[in-house]
C-alpha cells in the first residue's frame, strides 16, 4: 500500500518497524519527536536522535540502518503524535530533494506494509516524512513530506526542543572530564545539536585511547589529504569534508589546543590554516578543492599526480628526536609509486617522534603502504595502514578503533627508546 503526500491510513497492531531509506548518519540524520497535544515535546528527552536513541519509556528506539522500532502500547498517554523526520547535516550541500529514493516503509505485524515516499520536496534541508498520530482509540499514519529550508535548527525549534545557537561563556582553557574526555573552549561556539554529535565522537576517541593504554597522551595532530586527480569523486561527494569533521575529535582529545594542522598534497603540497572545532565546516568549504585559487592559495600549482616524498620530507623536517610526539593522519587513494624512496624515509623517520597512520580511501592500489607492518630496519614500528574504501559506511567506533589502536603502542616504544617525550 502506498500513501500519497498528505494521505493517511489506519495502523493495525502495536508493533511497528519504520525503515527510512535515504538516511545516512553524518549526512542525512534521522530523528523522531514525541509530541503532546500542543504539537511540542514535553522536554528534550522526547527528541530521539543518534546521541539519544531511545525514548524515556522505551516506546521508540533508533536502530542501525535507518530503522525505527516503535511499540505503540508503550507510548505515554500524553503523547499524541510521533513525527519521523530527517535533516541534512550542516556540512552537506544541497537539499533533501536530491537524496535518492528517500521515503518510509512501515511494517506492521500481521498487516500489509505501508510505503510513504518523500514527495514534493524542493528546497527543504529538514523535513517531517511521516507522522504517527492518535485518532480516537486507535492510531493513524500520514505521509507529510514537508519541512524547512533552513534545516535542523528550525525543525527542532518548531517542536519545542531547546537549541542554543549562541556562544556560551567560554572556559579559560581546555578541560578534561572524570572519564577522560577532553573539551576545548571553541566547542562553546557550537549549537546544542552539533555539540551532542561532537561529544559522542569524543567519547569514542577517548574509549579507544583508554582501552589501548593511551589515556593522557598529548600530541601534535597533522592531517594530510591527497589532492590528486583520482580523488575527484571524494571531493565532489564531500567525502574529504566528512574526513575533516571526523578527525577534529581526535585533535581535541590529543592536542593541547584541540586544533588540526592540515596539508593538501599532490606533486607538491600546501600547508593550510589550522582547523578549529567551531570553524571546521567553513574551513572545508574554503580550502578543500582540487583546482583553482581558494583562500589565497593556487591549487593548480600543487599538481594533480601523486608524489609523497616532498610532503613527508616537510613533516620530518619539523621533528626533533626527544621532543613531543606527533600523530600524522595521512588520507590517500594510493599511488605510492616511489617505493624505494618512501621505504628509506620511513626507516629514517622511525628515530623521530612521529607515528604515521595512513588511511586508504577510494578503492585504489595502495602499493608500499600495505607492506609497512613488515618493514624492517626501523628503530620502532612507526606506521600503520588500513583501507576504508568508503568511509561513510564505517561508524565512529570502528573508525577511531582502527585509526588510533597502534598509536599508544608506538608511543610507549618511542618513549622507552628516547625518541619522544612521555
Amino acid at each position: 500500500m502506498e500513501l500519497a503526500r498528505g494521505a493517511n491510513t489506519v495502523i493495525d497492531g502495536t508493533s511497528l518497524k519504520v525503515a527510512v531509506s535515504g538516511s545516512a548518519p553524518g549526512t542525512v540524520d534521522l530523528m523522531v519527536f514525541q509530541l503532546d497535544d500542543r504539537n511540542k515535546v514535553r522536554d528534550d528527552a522526547d527528541f530521539i536522535f543518534f546521541n539519544q536513541p531511545v525514548s524515556p519509556e522505551g516506546a521508540v528506539r533508533l536502530e542501525s540502518g535507518g530503522v525505527i522500532e516503535i511499540d505503540i502500547a508503550r507510548v505515554p498517554a500524553d503523547i499524541h503524535q510521533l513525527s519521523v523526520a530527517v535533516a541534512l547535516d550542516a556540512a552537506a550541500n544541497g537539499t533533501l530533494s536530491s537524496v535518492r529514493d528517500m521515503g518510509v516503509v512501515v511494517e506492521q505485524a500481521g498487516s500489509v506494509a505501508v510505503v510513504a515516499p518523500a514527495l514534493g520536496l524542493t528546497t527543504e534541508r529538514a523535513a517531517v516524512l511521516v507522522e504517527i498520530y492518535r485518532r480516537g482509540a486507535g492510531w493513524k499514519l500520514r505521509n507529510v513530506s514537508a519541512g524547512w529550508d533552513s534545516g535542523l535548527a528550525d525543525l527542532v525549534t518548531a517542536f519545542g526542543v531547546s537549541v542554543d545557537e549562541e556562544p556560551q561563556t567560554q572556559p579559560a582553557g581546555s578541560a578534561e572530564s572524570v572519564d577522560g574526555i577532553r573539551s576545548v573552549p571553541d566547542e562553546a561556539k557550537l549549537s546544542m545539536v552539533k555539540r551532542e554529535k561532537l561529544d559522542l565522537r569524543k567519547r569514542e576517541v577517548a574509549k579507544v585511547l583508554l582501552t589501548k593504554g593511551g589515556k593522557g597522551i598529548r600530541a601534535r595532530v597533522v592531517l594530510v589529504i591527497d589532492k590528486t586527480g583520482s580523488m575527484a569523486k571524494q571531493y565532489r561527494t564531500r567525502v574529504v569534508h566528512r574526513v575533516v569533521e571526523r578527525m577534529v575529535p581526535v585533535a581535541i582529545q590529543l592536542d593541547d589546543d584541540g586544533k588540526l594542522e592540515p596539508y593538501l598534497y599532490a606533486v607538491s603540497f600546501i600547508k593550510l590554516p589550522e582547523i578549529s572545532v567551531h570553524d571546521a565546516e567553513e574551513w572545508s568549504d574554503t580550502y578543500l578543492h582540487l583546482r583553482g585559487s581558494h583562500g589565497g592559495f593556487n591549487y593548480d600549482k600543487i599538481g594533480a599526480a601523486n608524489r609523497e616524498v616532498p610532503i613527508m620530507t616537510e613533516i620530518l623536517s619539523g621533528l626533533t628526536r626527544g621532543s613531543a610526539p606527533t600523530l600524522v593522519l595521512f588520507f590517500t587513494d594510493g599511488g605510492f609509486s616511489e617505493r624505494k624512496e618512501i621505504t628509506k624515509l620511513m626507516r629514517e623517520a622511525s628515530g623521530l617522534p612521529a607515528f604515521w597512520q595512513f588511511v586508504g580511501i577510494g578503492k585504489a592500489n595502495y602499493g608500499v603502504l600495505e607492506k609497512l607492518d613488515d618493514l624492517d630496519g626501523r628503530a620502532v614500528d612507526n606506521a600503520g595502514f588500513f583501507a576504508l574504501d568508503d568511509i561513510d559506511t564505517v561508524d565512529d567506533a570502528q573508525l577511531y578503533t582502527r585509526l588510533l589502536s597502534e598509536f599508544p603502542d608506538w608511543h610507549k616504544a618511542a618513549v622507552a627508546a628516547g625518541i619522544t617525550k612521555p
